[in-house]
């Protein structure tokens, strides 16, 4: 990739023993990619397991996944325009992307998933450009939206989203959700919004009291015509079928990595005309349906309160760790 006027930008590579800000070449965009100075990156939870070792990945990387930036050069905007973008780098034409999953391209490639080595070192947010190839899905945001709540767009915000198309039809209907992460903060506000009595369970009190002020209920253990399954515990994938009433639908979004097997009763699904299905990140209709969801809200829930105050690039190890009660994503300011 050409130098950007031989300019250099600097970025936080994660050595697998720590972080280390190195000096890096500004790319040149390509044909369809997109240069990005970053305004505010997020952490993501599946950072943390990459961290902590729960999560196989790239060794160095660039991590980060999860931002809000401006338009250097290329991409469908102009310069200075305000974007967040996709996760996912897809090819288009697989037969996955022909069909549209374009988000599980047989040849993917992840936003903050990539090795600095390779093609793409500045892949993450974590830094003070970011280079979006084509196949990346850049949305511009509202300026009116806050950094701190545009960020998570991009990830959790989208993510829900896709959980709730695969849901179905939520005014009226009485909802279930497991984990009160950030997914499922937002997933409780989103289902209020259209229309959906929403209940909410963790083991964390104080998420309960986070989720509450986002339209979530305490879980009284009734049954529920949708459950969406953001927590990744087996105890709560195990449980979660049995709350389902007659024709109701089950969301698996929590269960990316590895864990025991759980058992399903195959008679109560057939009985009881249940659906239990699964998603794993989004289409780029999804981050469109993000953005404009959080700036339809922006007045109606406390996004921002969530998300810590940022730390500069040359601290992202102090914040590659579970962010302190009552708060759900630590940020990053490059």
């Amino acid at each position: 990739m050409d130098s950007l006027a031989g300019g250099v930008t600097r970025a936080a590579v994660w050595t697998g023993a720590g972080t280390a800000v190195r000096e890096v070449p500004l790319p040149a965009p390509g044909p369809g990619a997109t240069l990005v100075r970053v305004a505010l990156a997020t952490v993501c939870g599946s950072d943390l397991h990459t961290v902590s070792g729960r999560r196989p990945g790239p060794c160095p990387s660039v991590l980060g996944h999860e931002a809000v930036g401006r338009v250097v050069a290329g991409g469908p905007f102009p310069a200075g325009t305000r974007v967040v973008w996709s996760v996912t780098a897809s090819c288009g034409d697989c037969a996955r992307c022909r069909v549209g999953f374009t988000a599980k391209c047989e040849r993917v490639r992840k936003v903050g998933h990539e090795p600095f080595a390779g093609e793409w070192p500045l892949s993450g947010a974590y830094a003070e450009h970011i280079l979006l190839p084509a196949g990346v899905a850049v949305v511009a945001v509202p300026e009116q939206l806050p950094d701190a709540v545009a960020a998570p767009a991009g990830c959790a915000t989208a993510t829900v989203m896709a959980a709730l198309e695969a849901a179905g039809e939520l005014a009226g209907r009485r909802v279930l959700v497991t984990g009160a992460g950030m997914l499922g903060l937002t997933a409780a506000a989103a289902c209020v919004a259209r229309g959906a009595e929403v209940v909410v369970a963790d083991p964390d009190p104080e998420r309960l009291a986070v989720a509450a002020a986002f339209g979530g209920l305490p879980d009284d253990g009734g049954p529920v015509d949708v459950a969406l399954e953001f927590s990744g515990a087996p105890s709560a994938v195990a449980a979660a079928p049995g709350r389902l009433a007659f024709g109701g639908t089950l969301v698996l979004v929590g269960s990316v990595t590895p864990g025991p097997a759980v058992p399903v009763d195959p008679e109560a699904v057939v009985r009881g005309w249940l659906t239990i299905t699964g998603v794993h990140n989004y289409e780029p209709r999804h981050l469109h349906e993000a953005v404009a969801f959080l700036d339809a809200t922006r007045d109606r829930y406390p996004w921002a309160s969530v998300v810590a105050p940022p730390v500069a690039l040359a601290a992202v190890e102090t914040v590659l760790v579970p962010p302190p009660p009552g708060l759900l994503r630590a940020s990053i300011a490059p």
